[in-house]
């Protein structure tokens, strides 16, 4: 039996990235996935149809995170087309980076909204959810700079900080109800945004980690399925780092 068969699982931000390796693993463990992504686009059609041809349920939804009414009224949608929710992965997430001295507080309040208020959202949507069914797999996707901090990056420092407290606060007030919740702290990730960067500092980035390698989002994804499924039912309130041990 496949390690997610039966579960119904929410992504948010899964068009591309770390959140559409997650949806597609979760897929190919018999989850059904409903995602988010600010626009249902052709390539989020193209993300749609990568999760179905694991042969379960999968279907897109348009939505600004970062917007409460928003929020409530997806969740709402994906409770009514897949009856459950049995995972909730918080991936949507943006990076404004900048100095303090030099940061904007549109750029704050943007990465702040984004990052950190929409898992409020989405967790403060779906909880009633997990608690009528007793059961449930929150997961926040935070980062080592959540933990270590990082010049030039208060703002998503701040944001992916959160996002450990926010799981572990979640952990203490829904375990009585059967729901976990944990955290994932990702470190230096090959993505299209990090593959844009020139090859020097992304050699300058593989020699801090023992590893010596950047992690792929299919290797975050493998973590989240851990945290998803049975093999962690008795791990809550927890942050794994994901890192190569770039942070321990």
């Amino acid at each position: 039996m496949k390690l997610l068969e039966g579960k119904v699982a929410v992504v948010t931000g899964a068009a591309r990235g770390i959140g559409k390796a997650i949806a597609l693993k979760f897929a190919s463990e018999g989850a059904s996935v409903a995602f988010t992504d600010l626009n249902i686009d052709d390539n989020a059609k193209a993300t749609e149809q990568e999760i179905a041809a694991f042969g379960v349920k999968a279907k897109g939804y348009a939505s600004n995170a970062a917007n409460f009414e928003d929020t409530a009224k997806v969740v709402a949608e994906i409770v009514k087309d897949f009856g459950r929710i049995d995972i909730l992965v918080n991936n949507a997430g943006i990076t404004r980076d900048g100095l303090m001295l030099r940061m904007s507080e549109q750029q704050w309040d943007m990465v702040i909204n984004v990052n950190l208020k929409s898992a409020f959202n989405f967790i403060h949507a779906v909880a009633p959810v997990m608690v009528k069914q007793r059961g449930g797999s929150i997961i926040n996707m935070s980062s080592v700079v959540g933990v270590s901090g990082n010049a030039g990056q208060c703002n998503y420092s701040a944001s992916k900080a959160g996002m450990i407290g926010l799981a572990k606060s979640i952990a203490k007030e829904l375990g009585p109800r059967g729901v976990r919740a944990n955290a994932i702290a990702p470190g230096f990730i090959i993505t299209e945004m990090t593959n844009a960067l020139p090859d020097e500092v992304k050699e300058g980035w593989y020699k801090q980690i023992p590893l010596r390698r950047g992690g792929t989002p299919e290797d975050v994804a493998g973590v989240a399925t851990f945290l998803a499924s049975d093999l962690s039912a008795y791990v809550s309130g927890q942050v794994i780092h994901c890192c190569g041990a770039m942070n321990c």
